[in-house]
């Protein structure tokens, strides 16, 4: 028994340890896939992750921690409890989306006279 004891000890050091390593993984939220994003990010399960990458293919790539408040189910809580494990770069950003305003805008405005 007494054996035993320290091969316990020695496994329960080497769970801590690999919790510990998990924290300082960082995941870019431009080019993570949502199998990626629910293991990096606490509070993130695949639900949330998918919602994360949907988002991005629809509005284009996140600029900041911060923009992942406009994803549903994700709050300011769950960006702070993760800040030191998102990054944001990296990722080709997709067109974000012209204001119906500015469309109609452009398309009003007269081309220029040609000489």
């Amino acid at each position: 028994m007494k054996k035993s004891i320290p091969l316990l000890s020695l496994l329960f050091s080497a769970l801590l340890a690999g919790g510990a390593f998990a924290a300082d993984e960082k995941v870019n939220i431009n080019t993570a896939d949502a199998a990626t994003l629910d293991r990096v990010l606490d509070g993130v399960g695949p639900s949330k992750a998918e919602a994360i990458v949907a988002h991005r293919e629809q509005h284009g790539a996140f600029r900041s921690a911060d923009e992942l408040s406009e994803v549903k189910g994700i709050g300011l809580a769950t960006i702070e409890q993760n800040r030191d494990r998102i990054s944001v770069g990296g990722g080709a950003p997709a067109a974000r989306p012209v204001a119906a305003g500015a469309a109609a805008r452009a398309k009003a405005e007269p081309a220029p006279a040609s000489n």
